[in-house]
């Protein structure tokens, strides 16, 4: 019988053995398919981004790591980088390893890099890109309230199409700030101080920056020149100074135009994407305050785009990752990003936001680099 029972103990710490062997194989080497399977990163080919602000919760977004790491086989290292330091100082790593790819924050930035470096400017000689995309995209809108909406209305400002509102008359808009019109004179009794559009500083801020790059381009008629730049200048520069306190990121500026209301913060430029991030960050938040908030397209708007510079064959393969039409619903339906691969249409349906368009028809492009240059030197001066 002695002998019996050893056997049988030996059997099952035989049986035990085998069964740790499988939990670890599999622990290591996860079946396809699971969504809570563990994935071993060291298996993983890693890439390392420099990247641009804007989108960090989205980059860092469950459902986006698992994809990326399952279906393409990558880990991706993500170093934070100013957009202006990106095209002055040597694009490398603290250890000296160098980037696979650049994620930039701002369209003019990528385009700049993919220019020789100046070097009369202090610019470090930049890496070659050999692919590279407008990968994130959102258009500049303004935010406002129901009543200053239907003042807007009334004063021929905006238009109603398809339930969406656009600020189809933006030289009178700008007209009214330029001339110190105050709210009152338009019929908001309750709203103090002059008419004027809050935004972030373009002086020291990229989001403000093209905004004013937008605002230059309307005063110009859309047709930006040498001599119209230095034309309509000084009533950009105008603009700016009857503009007040200016907040340092687009986040700041969104989350006071929320908390404060109306009385402080009547209209605020920032981007489409704020909104629907809002909403499905703050649920509840977004129910208190959906009735009465207006989102608005001025007509025309500009793109803000955040683009993928590859330098090698593994930030060719971080590229193709926003090919995928998984990580492009996320983009879309949780942080409002429009990944342009749809044709220019997406279904705004599944946001549950009213007034968001399907498309951006009414666009001008951003200003070189040149020409932002100039905007934020000349601006300096009223400093």
């Amino acid at each position: 019988m002695r002998n019996k029972g050893t056997k049988i103990a030996g059997l099952i710490l035989f049986i035990a053995l085998i069964a740790g062997i499988i939990g670890y194989y599999l622990y290591t080497n996860p079946i396809s398919g699971d969504d809570d399977e563990i994935v071993d990163v060291d298996s993983l080919e890693t890439v390392y981004v420099a990247t641009g602000g804007g989108k960090e919760d989205f980059l860092k977004d469950e459902e986006v790591v698992k994809i990326i790491q399952k279906k393409y086989g990558l880990n991706v290292v993500y170093d934070s980088w100013s957009n202006g330091k990106m095209i002055v100082n040597d694009l490398v790593r603290e250890d000296g390893t160098r980037y696979d790819a650049m994620f930039c924050s701002d369209e003019r930035f990528y385009n700049y890099f993919k220019l020789p470096a100046d070097q009369s400017k202090g610019e470090a000689k930049r890496d070659t890109v050999i692919a590279g995309s407008l990968t994130l995209n959102t258009p500049i809108v303004f935010y406002s309230w129901a009543p200053v909406v239907d003042v807007f209305i009334n004063e021929g400002i905006v238009t109603v199409q398809d339930g969406t509102y656009y600020i189809t008359d933006m030289d009178k808009l700008i007209s009214y700030i330029l001339e110190g019109k105050k709210w009152k004179d338009i019929g908001l009794n309750d709203i103090y101080g002059t008419i004027n559009i809050s935004s972030t500083d373009p002086v020291t801020s990229s989001p403000g920056t093209t905004f004013y790059g937008l605002l230059l381009s309307i005063m110009s008629g859309g047709e930006i020149l040498d001599e119209n730049i230095e034309q309509n200048l000084p009533n950009l520069r105008e603009f700016y100074l009857k503009s007040g306190y200016m907040n340092n990121t687009p986040a700041d500026l969104f989350e006071g135009y929320l908390k404060t209301g109306m009385g402080a913060k009547p209209l605020i430029v920032d981007y489409e994407k704020s909104l629907v991030e809002f909403k499905n960050s703050n649920p509840k938040g977004f129910e208190s305050i959906k009735d009465n908030i207006r989102l608005l397209y001025p007509a025309p708007t500009v793109w803000n785009s955040h683009c993928i510079a590859a330098f090698n064959e593994k930030g060719e393969k971080f590229l193709k990752v926003f090919d995928d039409e998984e990580i492009s619903q996320i983009a879309w339906q949780k942080y409002g990003f429009r990944t342009g691969i749809a044709g220019g249409n997406f279904d705004t349906s599944t946001l549950g936001i009213e007034g968001i368009p399907s498309s951006i028809r009414s666009v001008v492009p951003g200003l070189k680099m040149s020409s932002y240059e100039r905007v934020v030197e000349y601006l300096k001066e009223s400093n």
